[in-house]
């Protein structure tokens, strides 16, 4: 039988010794750049999906009735809000009531107003929020006669103005008189005038007393009332019981000489009670335009006046409705530096885009250090994945014997471990660690060889045989 040759199964030396190497294997690098920009556009797709939209350019606001208090407290807004880029546009309503009707109702197009304190029983306020208390609205008892009244329930059996029905202020009058036990219906007659009609009623003794607030209970009409001979202001003497008993009242002292020094109008320290007025939106006000509203209610209503001092309001105080976070944190903190600095709509459109910004820097911060360490891993694989073959190879060349070991099989299964390495393209950052693999597979042939060789060595010449086995002469 023929032995078998050693070589046999070898590939030439040239093909065994073809490389392929590149500068930059642009495959490895793109699969392991990959999961990071996967994960960066998903943090990204989260961020733009969780970020408030942009501001819009239109808002409406429920501004009560033309030409009163809370109408050209709004008007002064709209030009505010107009020099920022933003349109107001003015709903006229019938008062802080109707406008918290309005907010309350999901169907009607409005996203804030001006409401008074006290009128929230039986509405749904889920959904609504306030950006702070903007003023004073002070619950002004004047009376006639001869007998000085502090306490409401003296007014028992009298004739008494309230306000028109459905007015915030006839809702506040008719919860103060029932607490000190006057109703509608009983022995005390309740009307519902103001304004003027009240102060001519009061003149001409139609009524004994009239509940003025709001529009008609304006510093000047006070004075002017304080004035008329036989009409007297009441001092609420349980001031501060109501400001316990009710939580959106307050308790305000009038000093003496405040509405007229010369006739010192009034002659002694008066004190009141009033709720605040509130700057009311839904829960859906976008936060630039809550900013750009409070900053509007700070230049309007932060002035002195002679029921509130520089700076007063607006004020975060929490009475029916919730203060909102994005008002909390106004408060606290002011203007961000981008709303100090840029333009409003500049400073909008940089605060959204850094929120998308910023937690994309910080992933791909740790995530651009990764890549080189992946992009290694890769090619080191794929050499390393050949030691393998090339470790059982050589097992079997030692645990095999007899027939179990077939050398020219052993010889195609290196032959193909070597092509295939030939076959990869390998960096040349990673040359090194390729020719050292290289240099295994050629120790690993070189052991094959000697298996075969140890076993079936070469045989030798005719003349020599013939020679050993000659008998001696």
């Amino acid at each position: 039988m023929k032995p078998k040759d050693p070589q046999a199964g070898q590939t030439s030396g040239g093909n065994r010794f073809k490389a392929r190497f590149v500068a930059i294997s642009w495959h490895d690098l793109a699969i392991s750049i990959g999961p990071i920009v996967i994960l960066t556009a998903i943090v990204a797709g989260l961020a733009i999906w969780l970020v408030n939209p942009a501001p819009p350019s239109t808002i409406t606001i429920a501004a009560g009735p033309k030409d009163s208090v809370f109408w050209n407290t709004a008007q002064k807004y709209q030009a505010i809000l107009a020099r920022n880029g933003v349109k107001a546009v003015l709903l006229s309503t019938d008062g802080s009531l109707d406008n918290l009707k309005r907010l309350a109702d999901p169907h009607v197009k409005v996203d804030v107003g001006f409401v008074q304190g006290g009128l929230s029983d039986g509405i749904d306020l889920t959904h609504l929020m306030s950006l702070g208390s903007i003023a004073y609205v002070p619950v002004a008892v004047f009376y006639t006669g001869k007998k000085t009244i502090s306490i409401l329930s003296e007014l028992s059996g009298k004739r008494i103005a309230i306000g028109p029905e459905g007015s915030g202020s006839h809702l506040l009058a008719l919860t103060l008189l029932k607490v000190n036990g006057i109703e509608p219906g009983g022995s005390t007659t309740l009307s519902d005038v103001s304004g003027d009609d009240a102060a001519k009623g009061l003149s001409d003794g139609t009524l004994d007393a009239a509940f003025l607030m709001g529009d008609s209970a304006t510093p000047p009409t006070l004075a002017k009332l304080l004035r008329t001979p036989g009409v007297k202001l009441m001092d609420f003497s349980q001031a501060s019981g109501y400001a316990r008993r009710f939580s959106y009242l307050n308790e305000l002292q009038v000093p003496k000489g405040v509405f007229d020094f010369g006739r010192n109008i009034p002659n002694h320290l008066l004190h009141l009670i009033a709720p605040t007025a509130e700057l009311v939106a839904r829960d859906t006000l976008h936060p630039a335009l809550s900013d750009l509203l409070i900053d509007a209610a700070q230049q309007v209503n932060g002035k002195p006046g002679l029921l509130q001092h520089a700076g007063e309001f607006p004020e975060p105080l929490a009475h029916e409705f919730r203060i909102s976070d994005d008002a909390a944190r106004y408060y606290k903190s002011g203007k961000s530096f981008l709303y100090r600095n840029l333009p409003f709509w500049l400073a909008s459109l940089a605060d959204r885009l850094l929120v998308i910004i910023v937690p994309i820097v910080v992933l791909l911060i740790p995530g651009v250090r990764l890549v080189p360490a992946v992009y290694s891993w890769r090619i080191k694989s794929r050499i390393y994945r050949w030691y393998g073959a090339l470790i059982g190879l050589e097992r079997g060349i030692f645990e095999h014997s007899g027939e179990e070991y077939d050398h020219v099989a052993m010889l195609k299964r290196l032959d193909h471990i070597e092509e295939a390495v030939n076959r990869m393209k390998v960096p040349l950052a990673f040359a090194d660690q390729f020719y050292v693999l290289r240099g295994h597979i050629d120790l690993v042939r070189s052991r094959l060889i000697e298996r075969e060789t140890s076993h079936h060595p070469a045989p030798t010449s005719q003349s020599e045989t013939e020679t050993a086995t000659a008998p001696a002469p």
